[in-house]
């Protein structure tokens, strides 16, 4: 029997570790059996037309693609009428009976799927005493629910990665899953619903972890909360210090407040900048909404972690919009204070209705309306409106562009320690919208808007101009199309670039007058009033290198854009 296992990733970068896992443990029983993955914006039909030459295909289905994987199972079933289609994965885990009776799918697996697959592939077509495969049968929905959880230790010696072309994994990111389950209950999350943590054989771990890190180079824990062990991550940590290869990157879900002083201790005394990107979901300030979802978090301890170790791990931060009790004045508290801690990123979510959650099965006691097709994401509640929703969207959008792409830093650290910088995301993402669509903008159109915005609402703020124009100059690896303030006239130019060190590479200059001191700038973030001279040179290849030039007595003190975080 000809099978297919495959999925519909978001993108080309991504590996699904699930297909993998069940190829590398049914594949030598049966030969025939395959793997094989596509993206969300392939086409349908030829997605359908590739499929079609199997007589069963496996899907596994998430949030992100299920839209797209039931218009390539109709096409499929249009190409070959007589193929088996087979649905798994979690957001076909719940709510099952409308999707077998809507689509032309033939079987669904819920739950973990190492069990019901490896009995589907042994004993196909007799199927009726496999746990957790449901079927309609004769107008009757078949549904055998049974409490099955897959021993991690039949996972001892199997590597799913090992049947990828090895220098494939470079350019994609590849996934590593050390244990199942999450200790916490948060009402919004699958996760939640699985509250015994169980642990593959450690060294499977560090074997197949090994070999990624011999091939890959974006390395992204799948735990829930890897913190969880003291002991298990500090020896992860250690092994991974032993192993790694230089531009390597390794990221992990973690709860902040929860962190071990020993981890933080080993981190500050071992671990290089870069190396590891924690991912950390603190989701609102507001205790009583967290209460309201089963979230314990003490803010206080974690924003104290995060700003112990955020000089050497890549901070990603996350918050959700629309949890209970969460009004706009919390969600806007929320955010002013996660943001005074500068992450790297700060993803700002918005709550989500996810099948089998309890958020999903209680929300008329919220009043909520959330959309019905994926990803559900919340219309209005007892607690927030279309318009207060629509305001954060468009803070949403401002800090995606201006912020986590990096276009603004000098600015928006410069507006939240003098201005709201909820309320400054919020009139540039206004403002933003009202002249172009966010996804229809260019590079150049970013930093009109922006200043466009500074001009119109803080025509007084000099400083504030200048910092906008020091991060679009900084932006850019080639001297780009100068604007916003006039260079200096060219004899003064040329004077100023004759006292500069002299450079190996030949390079473009920028140069303009400036009213704060660059290098006090640079290395406190912090703004001291001083007539100078902005320099940038560039070399076409690498971001700019800065000087700063006072006015009075033309001396020279050298910056390094690295510097900026």
């Amino acid at each position: 029997m000809k099978v297919l296992l495959t999925t519909l990733n978001a993108k080309y970068i991504h590996m699904n570790l699930a297909i993998r896992i069940l190829y590398e443990l049914n594949h030598e029983q049966h030969p025939e059996l395959e793997f094989k993955e596509f993206t969300i914006k392939e086409k349908a039909l030829d997605i359908a037309e590739y499929c079609s030459n199997y007589e069963v295909v496996a899907f596994s289905c998430y949030i992100w693609n299920i839209t797209q994987t039931l218009q390539v199972c109709e096409k499929l079933k249009q190409i070959n009428p007589h193929i088996i289609i087979v649905l798994g994965g979690p957001e076909v885990s719940y709510e099952i009976e409308d999707i077998l009776r809507r689509n032309p799918i033939d079987y669904i697996i819920t739950g973990e799927g190492e069990i019901p697959f490896k009995q589907f592939l042994n004993h196909f077509p007799n199927v009726s005493h496999i746990p957790n495969l449901a079927y309609i049968k004769d107008g009757i929905l078949i549904h055998k629910q049974e409490q099955v959880t897959f021993d991690l230790n039949e996972l001892k010696d199997k590597n799913p990665y090992r049947h990828d072309p090895p220098e494939d994994l470079y350019n994609k990111i590849c996934y590593i899953e050390t244990s199942r389950g999450c200790p916490y209950k948060c009402e919004f999350c699958l996760a939640s619903l699985d509250n015994k943590v169980r642990y593959l054989p450690i060294d499977t771990i560090k074997n197949n972890l090994l070999y990624v890190m011999q091939h890959g180079r974006v390395i992204k824990f799948l735990d829930r909360t890897f913190n969880v062990k003291r002991d298990f991550t500090i020896d992860m940590f250690d092994f991974i210090l032993a192993h790694h290869k230089p531009h390597q990157v390794f990221q992990f879900e973690i709860t902040a407040d929860i962190v071990h002083p020993d981890i933080i201790a080993y981190v500050n005394q071992h671990v290089p900048p870069g190396l590891l990107r924690f991912e950390i979901g603190i989701q609102t300030v507001n205790k009583e909404a967290n209460l309201q979802v089963s979230r314990k978090q003490n803010f206080t301890k974690t924003a104290g972690v995060i700003k112990q170790l955020d000089h050497v791990i890549e901070m990603h931060l996350d918050l959700i919009v629309g949890l209970p009790l969460d009004y706009f004045e919390d969600i806007k508290y929320s955010i002013e204070q996660v943001f005074a801690l500068y992450p790297s990123e700060l993803q700002l979510g918005f709550l989500k209705f996810l099948k089998g959650t309890p958020v999903r099965i209680k929300h008329e006691s919220h009043e909520y309306v959330f959309d019905p097709s994926p990803p559900y994401q919340i219309i209005r509640s007892k607690y927030l409106n279309e318009q207060e929703l629509q305001h954060i969207t468009w803070v949403e959008e401002a800090l995606e562009i201006y912020w986590n792409k990096k276009r603004a830093l000098n600015v928006l650290r410069y507006v939240n320690e003098h201005y709201s910088i909820f309320d400054f995301l919020f009139g540039v993402g206004q403002y933003f919208q009202s002249i172009i669509p966010f996804y229809k903008h260019t590079l150049t159109q970013a930093y009109d808007i922006l200043i466009g915005y500074i001009k119109l609402h803080h025509p007084n703020d000099q400083v504030l101009l200048e910092l906008a124009v020091v991060d679009y100059y900084m932006h850019h690896k080639i001297k780009p199309q100068v604007k916003y303030i006039d260079e200096v006239e060219i004899n003064l130019n040329k004077k100023i670039k004759s006292i500069l060190p002299a450079s190996s590479q030949k390079v473009r200059q920028i140069c303009f007058p400036i009213s704060f001191d660059m290098n006090i700038l640079l290395s406190t973030h912090t703004i001291q009033q001083h007539k100078g001279y902005m320099v940038l040179q560039y070399n076409g290849t690498d971001k700019p290198q800065l000087f700063y030039v006072e006015q009075a007595r033309f001396t020279v003190a050298e910056s390094v854009v690295n510097q900026i975080t």
